[in-house]
């Protein structure tokens, strides 16, 4: 009969997604993970398979707890228009709060984007879905924006706020106040809409 494990999953996860987060797939070693998550190798080994099989796992668990809460907002509120100003404000807010001295770590999928998603077809998938995900909610925020806006107008702006919000949380890693200056030329589009 195996063992039993003796550790809370979700507790390991999200160390790795923190230390994932800050230094990259290709900055974390064992040694890195062992320490952040207090599992030794084999243990690792026997509940993720790899240590890629702990980086999935860490993906799935930033979507699930970072990025679908926060886009949740742009389908929660009526108001379109106020909807995606408070999903800008929150992203700001967001950005604003790692550059307090600790290490600013932007977006976990974008700085894969620029890493190893490059070379990596299952990781460049999970982060062009994302970027699916959040043109989609965009889109729809958009659509609930008072004086509704032309098909080809919402696909437009959808398409502007995405990269905004991307290359925000991507400058976010080495310039904070101007990641968060980009979120506020966002805001002020949509108040201009």
């Amino acid at each position: 009969m195996g063992r039993s494990q003796a550790f809370d999953t979700t507790t390991v996860v999200q160390a790795a997604r923190d230390l994932f987060w800050e230094k990259g797939y290709d900055g974390v070693s064992l040694s890195d993970l062992e320490r952040a998550t207090g599992l030794n190798r084999s243990s690792m080994y026997n509940a993720f398979d790899s240590k890629r099989g702990l980086f999935d796992a860490a993906v799935q668990d930033y979507l699930d707890t970072v990025i679908r809460p926060r886009l949740h907002v742009l389908d929660s509120e009526p108001d379109g228009r106020a909807a995606l100003i408070t999903y800008f404000e929150g992203l700001g807010a967001a950005v604003a709060a790692f550059s307090d001295g600790t290490a600013q770590r932007g977006c976990l999928l974008v700085n894969s984007a620029a890493g190893l998603a490059g070379h990596d077809d299952a990781l460049r998938e999970i982060v062009d879905r994302y970027r699916l995900e959040l043109s989609a909610a965009l889109s729809r925020a958009l659509g609930r924006v008072a004086g509704a806006l032309e098909p080809h107008a919402v696909a437009v702006h959808a398409r502007l706020l995405t990269s905004l919000s991307i290359s925000a949380l991507l400058l976010a890693r080495i310039n904070s106040a101007e990641a968060v200056a980009i979120l506020d030329s966002a805001i002020e589009q949509i108040e201009s809409l």
